[in-house]
């Protein structure tokens, strides 16, 4: 077993940053264990265990499948992140209204989705880049003026093109955090910031919900979130920022200053991806953006903060190290 662990291509800091991953979550699962043993509760409060126990269930699943992604053949992570961009782009499709004229442009829109990645596996940045913000911009409208479909213009292509920049070019930052070079990052190399950001993005959505649960009084965008507090965003972000401080010499190379940095970029990113998301659903008028993960809801869901927090870490860390 230890010759096979010695011959993945993964760091040992990376594998000891997961190893802590699932140690809290087997703590977290005898915490439910221990709630379910306990005296009869309220039918509401056994309705909480029930989601949290699901919830924690998804958050092995992810988990397990995340470790899978990270230590296999390069080409099998980008493939992951790739197939997790068509997931919430189509699960973004299925949640806003379209044409039936839309059909033969959302083919285009699908075939930009990989062609994104590929740009990624070849480590061709300025493509990357620009590939989605630019020329998927152009291309799409075009293909809707081919068609002759005018009514309705305006919001099909405003719509499309602003669920491939959310659900693939920004998540696919994440993928080409993995191929920035290894001499870079002593640290883990590309795959130890992915779950530097990852970990880091999940823990604030947790912090700030615990937080705002304890202390919150105040909403902050009480029209969008009306649960999410002054209170809540402030106690996250602070928790966030000292995890991000006590991870770093184990998953980056960043020193004390660069660390605190980035914990607030990555608490404040979250933070507005996640009320982003849930401006779209509320203008929707649905809770979730899908039911692929009990307990969670959607991919969508799970992915909202990194919309944000992603790009925003990954020209971070490039603009400081790579």
């Amino acid at each position: 077993m230890k010759d096979w662990i010695e011959s993945l291509p993964v760091h040992d800091n990376l594998l000891l940053a997961f190893g802590g991953v699932f140690v809290a979550l087997v703590v977290a699962s005898v915490a439910v264990w221990a709630l379910r043993r306990a005296r009869p509760q309220s039918a509401e409060k056994e309705d909480s265990v029930r989601e949290l126990a699901d919830r924690i269930k998804s958050w092995w699943v992810m988990a397990s499948v995340f470790l899978v992604a990270m230590i296999l053949d390069r080409k099998i992570s980008l493939a992951f992140f790739c197939f997790l961009s068509f997931l919430a782009f189509k699960e973004y499709l299925s949640m806003i209204p379209t044409r039936r004229a839309d059909r033969r442009v959302l083919f285009w829109a699908y075939v930009a989705l990989p062609i994104q990645y590929l740009w990624i596996g070849i480590h061709w940045y300025p493509m990357f880049l620009i590939w989605i913000p630019v020329y998927a911009l152009l291309m799409l409208p075009l293909r809707m003026v081919l068609i002759g479909e005018t009514k309705g213009f305006l919001r099909a292509v405003g719509t499309i093109h602003w669920g491939l920049m959310i659900t693939v070019f920004a998540i696919s930052h994440l993928a080409y955090l993995l191929v920035l070079p290894e001499d870079g990052n002593p640290n883990g190399g590309g795959p130890a910031l992915v779950l530097y950001v990852v970990v880091l993005t999940q823990f604030n959505d947790v912090a700030q919900f615990l937080w705002g649960k304890a202390l919150g009084r105040r909403p902050v965008v009480p029209t969008v979130s009306p649960n999410k507090t002054q209170e809540g965003l402030l106690g996250g972000l602070l928790t966030t920022v000292t995890l991000a401080w006590l991870l770093a010499p184990w998953l980056t190379p960043f020193d004390t200053v660069q660390s605190l940095a980035a914990g607030t970029i990555i608490g404040l990113g979250g933070f507005i991806g996640d009320v982003v998301i849930s401006s779209l659903k509320r203008d929707l008028g649905i809770k979730d953006s899908g039911a692929l993960i009990p307990g969670h809801g959607g991919i969508l869901d799970r992915l909202d903060s990194l919309t944000y927090a992603a790009p925003l870490f990954f020209h971070y860390v490039k603009y400081l190290h790579f």
